[in-house]
């Protein structure tokens, strides 16, 4: 699978840590784009930087002299995590000004996987606005609410329940976290 991780300046840094540590690079084809804020969200968040692992493509935020700035080598599937408000609203619009952006609108526009992981609250009238646009043009709105009932002992443990869900939704399997079960009889 091809998927390109996008991050964006929204507090949760190590969403996007965890999930690149989950991904295979050695199965998939993985590039990262980073928006102008991430880095500074991730020098905030994550003091040792953000780890990439081997074999992980790094582009840079202005040029379009990548393969996923164009419909014509699709990619399967873009992950925003996380997502601001901001990008989400420049996504719904169909803004291009740069290749993380461009990218977003080449996923939609060819019917491809982009899963949204906005970490916003409150929500205002606007976000619900751009969040029912991109949810009728077919994007995954997977908003980093966490869930408890596996009882997460540390803050990683908490993250990863989020990230289960999107490598759920990217279709690639994982075991970090226990399943919901059946009522047992």
């Amino acid at each position: 699978m091809r998927i390109l991780i996008a991050i964006t300046g929204a507090s949760g840094a190590l969403y996007a840590q965890r999930l690149l540590d989950n991904l295979d690079p050695g199965r998939h084809e993985i590039h990262v784009v980073l928006s102008n804020y991430a880095q500074a969200v991730l020098a905030e968040e994550l003091p040792g930087g953000l780890r990439l692992p081997p074999g992980v493509k790094s582009h840079g935020l202005k040029s379009m002299n990548v393969p996923f700035a164009s419909g014509s080598n699709p990619f399967d599937a873009m992950v925003v995590i996380p997502c601001t408000m901001g990008t989400l609203g420049r996504i719904a619009h169909g803004l291009s000004e740069d290749v993380l952006l461009r990218a977003a609108d080449v996923m939609l526009k060819e019917r491809r996987k982009l899963i949204l992981v906005p970490r916003e609250t409150p929500l205002n009238l606007v976000h619900i606005k751009n969040l029912e646009l991109l949810m009728l043009a077919g994007a995954v709105i997977l908003p980093a609410n966490p869930s408890f009932y596996t009882r997460p002992q540390t803050v990683e443990q908490v993250v990863d329940t989020v990230v289960a869900r999107v490598l759920d939704h990217l279709g690639v399997t994982h075991t970090l976290v226990v399943r919901w079960k059946e009522e047992k009889d």
